[in-house]
């Protein structure tokens, strides 16, 4: 792509994930530029981190809304105003509607703490201590209409400790997604991944399984 990519990064809460994007920015690793970071919690720390790095902010109150599509319409709005080519989800924790989605279709990335398709939903790091998996990590991937069911782009995978207990292996898990969600993100800002016809396609090809690094 011949500009950098501007990129939307919402959050509601203290922002470990924006912070990593900050970070590689800075330190040249990836090609994006945060043209504005979105929260519905103004009390979030990572509208801090965001001014602290000179990002412009920006902040709508979901529980000022009477339902989930009149607060999705204002956060389109929102966001439009800064002309984003990618949206990205850094624990932003609210469901977007089936219009957001659209709207957007094919920019919005999330990251979810598991090896999708396995576990979608909550409380991943433990379900995954109750099943004895010898692997557990997390997945970069396309929003879709279907909660944690997009293409899937990216896994960070590491092995699973017998002695370890679910907050433990949530931290290593969130230290990888530190190092996989910019970089996956920056595989769709140059251009190199896109979203065809509800599938990944990656250098011009189709493809069904996310790359794996592992950890």
């Amino acid at each position: 792509m011949s500009k950098r990519c501007r990129t939307a990064i919402l959050i509601s809460g203290s922002g470990t994930n924006l912070q990593a994007f900050i970070d590689a920015i800075a330190d040249g690793e990836i090609d994006l530029e945060i043209v504005v970071v979105f929260s519905n919690n103004p009390d979030a720390y990572g509208l801090q981190r965001a001014a602290a790095a000179g990002i412009p902010t920006a902040c709508i109150r979901h529980d000022a809304f009477a339902d989930r599509e009149s607060f999705d319409a204002a956060v389109i709005a929102e966001l439009d105003g800064f002309a984003p080519d990618l949206l990205v989800l850094a624990g932003f924790m609210r469901i977007l509607g089936p219009a957001f989605v659209a709207h957007y279709r094919g920019k919005i990335l999330n990251i979810h703490p598991a090896l999708l398709p396995l576990y979608p939903g909550l409380n991943t790091h433990q379900r995954v201590i109750d099943a004895g998996d010898e692997w557990h990590g997390s997945t970069v991937h396309f929003v879709t209409e279907q909660l944690d069911a997009g293409p899937r782009i990216l896994q960070g995978r590491l092995r699973v400790n017998a002695d370890e207990n679910a907050n433990e292996l949530q931290d290593r898990v969130q230290s990888l997604e530190h190092k996989i969600f910019p970089r996956a993100a920056n595989m769709v800002g140059n251009g190199d991944v896109t979203f065809i016809d509800g599938q990944c396609w990656v250098n011009g090809a189709p493809r069904e399984e996310p790359e794996i690094e592992t950890f």
